[in-house]
């Protein structure tokens, strides 16, 4: 059966930011990493919350990297949760939206993380 996967390009941080990703979310975790010969990831399977992803660290030096124009969206169970995300994915990276009430969620966020990767955090309403 086909199915659609997400795939991270790094540039020399793809270990690093699994094993950061990892630590947040339940039901999480690496599955598998191939090195290239200077130890830099090759290709990588890992989890979040059950969602399969795979990365690399690109050898190829690009004029381009991540963008918000795409982002994970991450459906949070408890405002704790959230809170907890949101402190600890803008660490080091930007908010594009602070945590606040927004007219579809109870809280909501956006963060790029200290990778380049983009972040919206949801609490429903009916949370």
């Amino acid at each position: 059966m086909s199915k659609i996967t997400t795939f991270l390009m790094f540039d020399g941080k793809a270990e690093e930011a699994m094993k950061f990703y990892t630590s947040l979310f339940d039901q999480s975790e690496i599955h598998r990493v191939v090195h290239h010969e200077d130890g830099t990831v090759l290709h990588a399977t890992f989890t979040l919350k059950g969602q399969t992803f795979m990365c690399i660290d690109s050898r190829v030096k690009h004029e381009f990297t991540f963008t918000p124009s795409i982002s994970l969206f991450v459906s949070c169970d408890t405002e704790k949760e959230i809170d907890e995300l949101f402190e600890k994915l803008s660490q080091d990276g930007q908010v594009l939206m602070p945590l606040a009430p927004s007219p579809v969620s109870k809280k909501f966020g956006w963060v790029t993380d200290r990778y380049g990767v983009s972040w919206q955090l949801d609490l429903a309403n009916n949370q």
